[in-house]
């Protein structure tokens, strides 16, 4: 679906914050275990009898000072070792999920991370349940349309994937898709080849990171090898002429996530970042808060910011919230239901 443009009214730069908190968008990069909030984290480790490093919430926020993914990455999953039981899981979830709709996000697709946590000996049911029943309840009580994908940690073996794919079959209606995620540096895509094939054989969705602080080299081989539907950041690009033209003319989505990228170093400022230059060349880029409770902001937070550094428009609004709902995976007929709401969202701010 090529969303066909919205001529968006210009708007005064002291209006367009309360535009982009109104306006409804999609949220297609987001990691689950990557919303528990300190104040989370220490409440279930409390009720769940769990050791964690550090003496207090001040204490745990202030080691959220990363140089890099991997330094994140190390805190993420001490941070994921509270998480032990069903109702965990369901409440990490409708954490996210109500941040999600006060932000105006009416379609989200969360990513999970099920070996963070059967290595742990916590059951494959036990995440998908909570995480799975969170997402039944949003679309009840908040109006939230929300679904799930499984991705594997690509610092692990393939062969861990297979095994990961297998205990989730038994769930396979309760998750849309797979991706990629975890250390990209030293892991490209290709090394999932297999297990991406088999994945696309069931009929799932298929993304993967690439291009975040790997060389476009790796969307490359998302593309062509795994066979992606999505590139999740794919910053990267702009370094590659060829590639860039790829992007636009099959309409494949870039989920980029601004704040993550300032807070991992991908970029030394939020006002260099790239998100203009891939709107500019006609790429279906979103905007997303990957990790929000780790890198300061949830949907609205990373719009906001990017825009107050970058100067972009009302008209880019429009489109980043159209590309979002353009990329995400529901039918034809929903797409076209949540670019109207977009629309008249518009004309009534206008």
């Amino acid at each position: 679906m090529n969303t066909p443009r919205h001529t968006v009214r210009d708007i005064p730069a002291d209006r367009l914050p309360a535009l982009l908190r109104a306006m409804p968008k999609a949220e297609l990069h987001m990691h689950i275990e990557g919303s528990l909030e300190p104040e989370l984290i220490f409440a279930l480790a409390q009720r769940n009898g769990v050791a964690i490093p550090y003496a207090s919430v001040e204490d745990l926020r202030r080691a959220y000072a990363f140089t890099n993914l991997q330094s994140f990455l190390d805190i993420y999953y001490a941070g994921a070792s509270v998480l032990l039981k069903e109702q965990d899981f369901y409440d990490m979830a409708w954490a996210y999920l109500e941040r999600a709709a006060a932000d105006n996000v009416i379609r989200t697709e969360m990513f999970f991370d099920p070996q963070t946590h059967t290595e742990r000996g916590v059951s494959m049911q036990t995440v998908i349940d909570g995480l799975h029943r969170a997402c039944v309840d949003a679309r009840d009580k908040l109006g939230v349309d929300a679904a799930l994908i499984l991705c594997f940690l690509r610092h692990l073996s393939e062969e861990d994937a297979f095994a990961t794919l297998e205990q989730a079959l038994p769930y396979r209606d309760r998750f849309i898709g797979v991706g990629l995620d975890s250390s990209e540096l030293g892991h490209p895509p290709e090394k999932f080849a297999r297990v991406f094939a088999r994945c696309r054989e069931l009929g799932f969705h298929l993304v993967a990171h690439a291009g975040e602080e790997g060389p476009p080299a790796y969307v490359w081989s998302a593309l062509d090898v795994l066979k992606v539907e999505r590139v999740d950041h794919g910053v990267q690009s702009t370094k590659d002429p060829a590639l860039m033209k790829r992007l636009a003319q099959d309409r494949i989505p870039l989920t980029v996530c601004p704040l993550s990228n300032l807070k991992l170093c991908v970029f030394p400022d939020l006002g260099q970042h790239n998100l203009r230059e891939l709107l500019d060349a006609g790429l279906v880029a979103t905007v997303n808060s990957d990790d929000p409770a780790y890198f300061g902001g949830y949907m609205n937070q990373n719009f906001i910011e990017t825009f107050a550094a970058t100067g972009l428009t009302a008209q880019h609004a429009w489109q980043l919230a159209a590309n979002s709902f353009e990329g995400s995976f529901v039918d034809a007929a929903a797409k076209r239901a949540y670019v109207d709401r977009l629309n008249a969202a518009f004309d009534a701010f206008a």
